[in-house]
């Protein structure tokens, strides 16, 4: 049976919030390449869901944060003309506070989070745009609006993928290409394990988020906070945004400076 949405690339299906993904998109009758670095769970996640759901389901072992691993999915990603959508799900939790200096941690989680998700996400962009269709679905996280002390670097690399998704959508919607970012909160998961401790009353169901994810993209949300009720909340974030731009460049620094300055002088 013909897939129905066509190949749906999924990263990080090994586990967590990339495996329900996987799930999700079998049952609405995508086929799938899954990319993850345990060959062993994908192979299973594969033939299960494969049998579960009658798709066609493909594994890819790959490391996002290896340059070889990272090529492979890229020549995929732009050679395969059944992939409708990318679905970059795969991200490392590391590095603790900046003050730490746990370099290694940091740069191994900002290969996954920002460099790999960039050039799939370009890849995607060029080869979805060329066909003026396709759809392109960011997993950031609420931490990209929130400062943290603790997690300074894993914050920005969430808020990275918030920014670089607002400015794709500019670029790709008007060629056919639906993007969207999801921005879930704590997320029962194996990455945090599977709620560390935290209140339930802050710690969403991997199963209830991907369900919200998804129908946030079926209504064509650029961008879905799961538990968010009232869209005008994330709208004033954006208009406050927007109120900044006339003032961001000008010929002349602001009076309030140069007036500092004379009064120094």
């Amino acid at each position: 049976m013909a897939a129905r949405h066509g190949t749906a690339l999924v990263t990080g299906a090994s586990s967590g919030i990339g495996e329900l993904y996987a799930d999700r998109l079998a049952r609405r009758g995508y086929d799938l390449v899954l990319v993850g670095r345990n060959a062993e769970k994908l192979g299973t996640l594969a033939s299960s869901l494969a049998a579960k759901h009658g798709v066609k389901v493909e594994s890819l072992v790959a490391d996002l944060g290896d340059a070889a691993g990272l090529s492979e999915v890229e020549r995929r990603l732009d050679s395969d003309a059944s992939i409708t959508l990318l679905v970059n799900s795969a991200g490392l939790i590391g590095g603790g506070p900046l003050s730490d200096g746990n370099l290694d941690a940091l740069s191994q989680m900002l290969a996954v989070n920002v460099v790999a998700l960039t050039r799939l996400a370009s890849v995607a962009a060029k080869v979805f745009s060329a066909r003026g269709t396709g759809a392109i679905i960011n997993l950031a996280s609420a931490m990209a609006l929130i400062d943290n002390a603790g997690a300074a670097a894993y914050a920005a690399s969430k808020a990275y993928v918030l920014s670089l998704s607002l400015s794709l959508d500019l670029d790709v919607k008007p060629k056919g290409v639906q993007v969207q970012a999801v921005l879930p909160g704590y997320t029962r998961t194996p990455m945090i394990s599977d709620g560390a401790g935290l209140p339930d009353s802050v710690v969403m169901d991997a199963d209830a988020m991907v369900d919200a994810a998804l129908a946030g993209f079926d209504s064509g949300e650029l961008v879905t906070i799961p538990s968010l009720e009232s869209p005008a909340a994330f709208d004033a974030w954006v208009e406050k945004r927007a109120d900044l731009w006339p003032h961001l460049s000008l010929s002349i620094p602001a009076p309030r400076y140069t007036a500092a300055k004379a009064s120094a002088a």
